[in-house]
């Protein structure tokens, strides 16, 4: 055991970080990552996780050793369990990347059997959530950003402290940035045009659709920016095809154009040619970080401290009600307690404030 904690390891160590949570979470926790290579620099550390781009995300990294991608969400008990089963005891450490408040993910690193489990022991709900399965807790703070959450629970288990914590880690291939180049090329964009992205989406798990900033209004900035001669390019996922074309019908515009890429990356280095990035609180807000983009980030209801955009050029817009935040970490799902106007936290932020921020944005 004691060797976990030395500086000098008599033997490759075997970690695995359990990343079942979305593409932000799994951005969030890239910096903390890099500060574990460097303390145990001859680890094997591999990584569990559930969605596509997060696979895409770590499988480029080169702290990552192996993906383990397994879909829980659309597989029966008995299968997840089989293949929990099939990871146990094979490491010798594990770590829950903050966020993961949940149940589950206690009880598939407590299944996975690492003699050391590490966790945050949340503020609410972690006991019903069986954090105490784990064996190395760190004290969620909510004044702490997502990414020193990670760096303290990294801090906890190597002992060190560190003092100077990175940006996020999305590396991109020349295959990536090639395609991005042909995909804007016969879109007729050139390397001198003005490109303004938008995120209009955001995870829809317990009700976070109420996260999001309303698609007319989204439209309406659209028309405000191509009348300043820009072109907007839209991004998303899949799953939210209809919300993009639901902003498009609205802007009726060729200079609005509607990104459907074959994987994050892809995305991702199209976003790298936008001057500004106007964006929900979602995976897309990290991807941007990542990128350096300038990031005017949409936020309503979470806490602000836990997820506003990490290292780069950014303004948060937000109206800072009284009653905000009021979505902390629990699995519980998204209220408002509001009488007046439910969810007035995104409800009424203007189309005038965000297109202000994103100017003052391009100004730097």
């Amino acid at each position: 055991m004691f060797r976990i904690f030395s500086n000098k390891l008599s033997s490759i160590l075997k970690i695995l970080l359990i990343a079942l949570s979305g593409i932000g979470d799994a951005l969030m926790f890239t910096p903390a990552l890099q500060k574990l290579k460097e303390h145990y620099p001859d680890s094997n550390i591999d990584a569990l996780v559930m969605f596509n781009g997060v696979k895409d995300i770590y499988e480029r990294l080169p702290e990552i050793n192996n993906i383990h991608h397994f879909d829980f969400l659309n597989s029966s008990p008995i299968a997840a369990l089989k293949y929990i089963i099939s990871l146990r005891k094979k490491y010798d450490v594990s770590i829950n990347v903050y966020p993961s408040n949940r149940k589950e993910y206690n009880i598939i690193s407590f299944l996975i059997g690492a003699d050391k489990r590490a966790a945050v022991k949340y503020l609410r709900s972690g006991f019903s959530n069986l954090s105490f399965l784990n064996n190395i807790l760190f004290v969620e703070n909510d004044e702490l950003h997502n990414v020193e959450e990670n760096i303290k629970l990294v801090e906890k288990l190597t002992g060190n402290e560190i003092k100077e914590i990175p940006p996020y880690s999305f590396p991109l291939t020349g295959e990536d940035e090639n395609i991005a180049a042909a995909f804007l090329s016969d879109l007729g964009i050139n390397e001198d045009e003005k490109i303004i992205g938008f995120h209009a989406g955001c995870s829809t798990l317990k009700n976070h659709i109420h996260r999001r900033w309303a698609p007319a209004n989204f439209a309406e900035l659209a028309k405000k920016l191509i009348d300043k001669n820009y072109k907007v390019l839209i991004f998303g996922g899949p799953e939210e095809a209809e919300l993009k074309t639901e902003i498009s019908n609205k802007v009726n515009s060729e200079n609005f154009i509607k990104v459907d890429t074959k994987s994050l990356a892809h995305s991702a280095a199209v976003m790298q040619h936008c001057q500004a990035f106007v964006t929900n609180d979602s995976s897309l807000m990290h991807v941007a970080s990542a990128l350096q983009l300038n990031v005017a980030a949409i936020i309503g209801p979470t806490n602000t401290n836990y997820i506003r955009p990490w290292k780069t050029n950014h303004k948060v817009v937000s109206l800072n009600l009284d009653c905000s935040p009021c979505f902390f970490y629990s699995p519980k799902p998204l209220t408002c307690s509001r009488t007046d106007v439910k969810f007035k936290c995104v409800k009424e932020i203007s189309v005038e404030m965000v297109l202000n921020t994103v100017e003052e944005l391009l100004k730097k």
